[in-house]
């Protein structure tokens, strides 16, 4: 009996475990189905990519496989230096040219760049690494990435869309300003080299205005903008720079006409262009007599004005000016990119990049500025001259002239401040009725100069002085149209990527289709009925 009783034991036992197995092979089998299975709700991001609920906090099958077609259906850069210019064309501007030297001027020279330096590495390249890993990961443009972020922040997005649309607006008007300017620059001598004269009955005369100011800025108002005497007339139409205005768009269209795949190419002629145009540019006004002066001045700092709180100010909106944060053609540059791309080193090149461009060109420009002063000082020193010659004898006299001093040869600015320190102090009162001018080497060049004064104005009268005037003429504005572009192109971007990627979203999120995963798709041969026989097979879209 007991023998018997021990079999039986060992038969139930082997039952059991035979059923415990059965049991947990039909558990573990319902788990991995289970586990595959999701309810993915349509709408709840604003980038039409379902939120999925699943048992074990992984992410679905169908997530991956949405990744895995949205990454290959998007557009790629050609390569990793497409790319870097891309960024570096879209972050080095016109502002690099021109506000930059001014900011530098206007803030204490070589100490601005203490501040500048400072705020680009704290703020800036933080604030840029952010930008290119989130459309980077995202791979959408700015409306999306808000969207997904949260459906609340959206309106950043279309916001960032509107900002850039009235950038584009004026920046090709500027583009359009640097091809009227190269299409005059193909004569000798260049028209903004002397002031226009104007026939009378009997003589010919240099036009007043003209002669009050100077022959570029008569040009520049009168003959290039044309523009009128008081706000309420309208002036009628400059069909010059209408059409120059067209020409601009136009050339931005052909180049964005196909995305990344056509701007990309053209990124290789206008981001590396300006480069060689600044190092010609440097050597050639380093040859010219005065250029050191206004380099000296630039490296001179003011280190008293680095404690005022506007200085750190205007740093800190130079740094978003110039990388271009917030606009959002960051973020649709970085989008094009693979997931595994290094963004980090991406962000720190072209911030540096766009650092050692803004100090290049403010070498440049005060080079330029330098030689200029010279010029204008020389200018002075011989209305001055003229002026004390006149004055001889009556209200001058002429112990009071220096012996080594030749009227009848060119006076040096050195001799010329030796007479009006003599002067100042025998005839202290009466100096201001002489109507003397200082004729300072360094006042010129502590008059600040920006934007369209610097391009159009400083700068072109600074190359009617250069030999071959209008050699340097057609580089310099061929160069601010390349610099120009490369910073529309990604301005354009910002507004047609995300725009694209959301009309595409929100078709989808309109019609309210129930559909299938791509990847679920009926295999020839398979029963309709068999697909759905089981639960994790299944997948639920709710648009």
């Amino acid at each position: 009996m007991p023998k018997n009783s021990k079999a039986v034991k060992r038969e139930l036992d082997d039952d059991v475990r035979e059923s415990v197995k059965d049991l947990l092979s039909n558990e573990d089998t319902c788990d991995d189905s289970f586990k595959k299975s999701s309810l993915i709700v349509g709408g709840g991001r604003g980038d039409g990519e379902g939120k999925e609920l699943s048992l074990n906090g992984d992410m679905d099958v169908e997530d991956e496989g949405s990744d895995a077609e949205d990454d290959a259906a998007r557009p790629a850069w050609n390569s990793k230096l497409q790319y870097i210019l891309a960024q570096v064309g879209y972050s080095v501007g016109l502002g690099n040219v021109w506000r930059f030297p001014y900011l530098c001027q206007k803030n204490g020279g070589g100490a601005y760049l203490v501040p500048y330096l400072i705020l680009l590495i704290v703020i800036g390249i933080p604030l840029f690494f952010l930008e290119l890993s989130v459309g980077q990961r995202i791979r959408r443009g700015s409306i999306g990435v808000w969207n997904y972020i949260s459906p609340r922040l959206g309106g950043i997005g279309f916001a960032s869309c509107v900002v850039c649309f009235f950038v584009a607006l004026y920046y090709n008007v500027i583009i359009g300003w640097s091809l009227f300017y190269f299409s005059q620059s193909f004569q000798q001598p260049l028209p903004w080299h002397e002031c226009p004269l104007v026939k009378n009955k009997t003589t010919m005369f240099v036009v007043p205005e003209c002669e009050k100011s100077s022959a570029t800025t008569y040009y520049w108002y009168r003959e290039a903008l044309n523009i009128s005497d008081s706000i309420s007339e309208s002036g009628g139409l400059n069909w010059r720079m209408t059409i120059c205005l067209l020409a601009a768009w136009s050339m931005v269209c052909l180049a964005m006409i196909k995305g990344i795949q056509s701007s990309g190419k053209v990124m290789y002629f206008s981001s590396l262009f300006p480069y060689v145009v600044l190092i010609c540019f440097l050597v050639r006004v380093l040859l010219l007599k005065g250029s050191v002066d206004g380099i000296r001045h630039m490296f001179t700092p003011k280190l008293e004005i680095m404690l005022e709180a506007k200085v750190w100010r205007e740093a800190a909106t130079q740094v978003f000016f110039a990388l271009g944060l917030g606009f959002g053609g960051v973020i649709a540059f970085s989008s094009y990119n693979k997931r595994d791309n290094n963004c980090h080193f991406d962000a720190v090149l072209v911030s540096f990049i766009n650092f050692f461009t803004s100090v290049l060109a403010t070498l440049v420009v005060f080079a330029v500025l330098g030689f200029k002063a010279n010029i204008m000082n020389a200018k002075c020193v011989a209305l001055n001259t003229k002026k004390i010659v006149a004055l001889l004898g009556n209200e001058v006299s002429h112990d009071l002239i220096p012996h080594h001093i030749n009227f009848s040869a060119t006076v040096s600015a050195e001799d010329y401040q030796q007479m009006t320190e003599i002067l100042r102090g025998v005839t202290e009162k009466d100096y201001r009725r002489l109507g003397l001018d200082s004729c300072s080497i360094e006042e010129e060049l502590n008059k600040a100069v920006q934007g369209t004064g610097l391009a159009f104005i400083a700068f072109t009268e600074a190359m009617t002085h250069f030999p071959a005037s209008p050699f340097w003429s057609v580089m310099f504005f061929l160069m601010l149209v390349n610099l120009g572009m490369g910073s529309m192109f990604g301005t354009i971007e910002g507004i047609i990527t995300p725009l694209v990627d959301t009309f595409k979203v929100r078709k989808e999120f309109l019609t309210g289709k129930l559909r299938t995963s791509p990847h679920l798709q009926l295999r020839p041969g398979q029963d309709k009925a068999k697909q759905f026989d089981t639960y994790n097979d299944t997948e639920l879209h709710m648009e």
